[in-house]
């Protein structure tokens, strides 16, 4: 998922309007800079204008990707090549050895309104046969031929509260939906991500309600949300995140801040900054690393494949061979880092296995974590089970106070969550996940 900019290894152009059947092509962002760049600008203008218009045309690219602007309307590609809507590429195009160089050199840098993180929608017209708020191409040889900077040419047409990043990291252009769909008690940056956005287009279409609390968990409100924005933008309506209703949030958010407007609300960092420990690798500790402990020592107890791992709340050498393993066999990056993608293939993993105990295991599954996140409100056999576990955790410990099996996690069944919580040390939340879980499962059990 794209959290912070990166400059995309690969963009696809697609040779046409938007709508128009023509062929797409992936070719590497540098040289679809260098392409565009050859195409819209004159290698005889100065210096400071070809390195101004130049950064414009990466910032412009990047916004497209970033925002996801044609993908998350449907289409199969990054950016058109028709000006009336995006830059001219020309396919096998002769590239001007000066743009090339220039673009070699500042391919990976880019303009943003101070105080926010998207690539600026940097807006350009020639400035002769047509005109726009944004850089004019031929106005950029007058002023560099004034001795203006690129910098101070660029601030000339986009205010002064612009910021050139510089030497961006690379990456793959990968799709902000990864395929795991979101739905009641899942967890995870992806979770925080859609929540943080839902509240924001909320401010504009207030019939949705909330605001949510963003904690990355997909509980009963984040669920109801999820079903009034399906509602109003006429998708269909099972309060689950899929790569349709993905796709929408991000545009309807992208529309309602205006992140592809020369003018727009723009993206500020603390509006995608994580809120859970990430990654983790080796030497961490805490409550996140025995979270992962756990999944793993479940996941290998049924699968011979996966060395054991203690669940102690260090990411020591046993866990990191054990990340390793798991991201060997589910086909991930084997670097023994829990990242957004591992971690969501663990609790994937996990669940997939709760849902498909052994016979054998069955007489044990009240006792096994049923993979997902339990929060108040929510209702289900994996509430009844965490009730009848709080029983007899309150059987044997006079701290815990007493529920019954409803199936509905209700005010009772939070309180004794947060009293089994306060006395594990944990973080005191009224939500049930696995390090919750199992500290309700160990005080149930018989001193031996």
């Amino acid at each position: 998922m794209l959290i912070l900019p990166v400059i995309p290894e690969t963009i696809t152009v697609h040779l046409g309007a938007p709508d128009e059947a023509a062929d797409n092509v992936r070719v590497p962002f540098i040289d679809y800079i260098k392409n565009v760049a050859s195409s819209e600008i004159y290698p005889t203008w100065p210096e400071s204008s070809l390195r101004a218009n130049i950064l414009a045309q990466v910032t412009y690219a990047l916004n497209r990707v970033y925002t996801e602007w044609y993908r998350s309307r449907g289409y199969n590609f990054d950016i058109t090549a028709v000006t009336q809507y995006d830059q001219k590429y020309t396919p096998g195009r002769e590239i001007f050895e000066n743009v090339a160089q220039i673009v070699d050199g500042i391919f990976n840098d880019y303009v943003v309104r101070q105080g926010s993180i998207e690539p600026l929608f940097t807006q350009y017209c020639n400035g002769t046969t047509t005109t726009c708020d944004g850089l004019s191409q031929w106005g950029t040889v007058d002023l560099a031929q004034q001795g203006l900077i690129p910098y101070e040419i660029l601030q000339y047409y986009y205010g002064e509260d612009i910021n050139i990043v510089f030497d961006a990291p690379t990456g793959p252009n990968l799709p902000s939906f990864h395929g795991r769909l979101l739905r009641l008690g899942v967890a995870g940056e992806d979770v925080a991500l859609i929540q943080r956005q839902l509240n924001r287009i909320a401010r504009n279409y207030p019939a949705m309600g909330g605001p949510l609390e963003v904690d990355g968990i997909y509980g009963t409100e984040t669920e109801a949300m999820v079903r009034r924005f399906q509602q109003i933008f006429n998708l269909a309506v099972d309060g689950i995140v899929g790569k349709a209703t993905w796709y929408r949030i991000k545009s309807i958010f992208g529309a309602v801040k205006g992140l592809s407007e020369l003018a727009g609300e723009g993206l500020r960092l603390e509006e995608v900054d994580r809120i859970f420990v990430s990654p983790l690798r080796l030497g961490d500790t805490g409550e996140p690393v025995q979270i992962i402990q756990y999944y793993l020592s479940l996941l290998a107890y049924f699968n011979s494949s996966l060395p054991l791992v203690s669940i102690n709340g260090v990411f020591d050498e046993a866990t990191d061979a054990a990340v390793r393993a798991f991201q060997q066999e589910q086909g991930l990056a084997v670097d023994g880092i829990v990242g957004e993608r591992t971690w969501n293939a663990l609790t994937e993993s996990y669940r997939d296995l709760w849902t498909s105990l052994p016979a054998q295991a069955l007489e044990l599954s009240d006792e096994l974590y049923p993979g997902i996140f339990l929060t108040p409100g929510q209702q289900g056999p994996e509430v009844s089970a965490l009730q009848r576990n709080l029983i007899r955790a309150a059987e044997l410990n006079t701290f815990v106070p007493a529920v019954t099996v409803t199936g509905v996690y209700d005010d009772a069944t939070e309180a004794a969550v947060r009293a089994v919580q306060a006395d594990a040390g944990l973080d005191v939340n009224g939500i049930t996940g696995p390090l919750t879980w199992d500290a309700v499962v160990r005080l149930g059990q018989p001193a031996a």
